[in-house]
């Protein structure tokens, strides 16, 4: 287990501070899912979206590629 994974001691104590206790059967599950999410975040963090409008600015009824400013 490297030194960034999430233990389930961790995960408990986490989910404990955030006001939702565990049953004990679940705190290796809760660690397994959140450090499958954090890995998934990290891949995104590296995307490189360079010029890509926002969200808000696409509209799907004008086709693939247009913004709202119909650029």
């Amino acid at each position: 287990m490297s030194a960034a994974e999430l233990t389930p001691p961790e995960a408990a104590r986490l989910a404990a501070r955030a006001g939702l206790p565990l049953d004990e059967v679940r705190h290796a599950g809760v660690a397994a899912t959140a450090d499958h999410i954090h890995s998934v975040v990290s891949v995104l963090r590296e995307l490189d979206f360079g010029d890509t409008p926002p969200a808000f600015a696409f509209r799907a009824a004008d086709g693939a590629g247009k913004t709202a400013h119909g650029r």
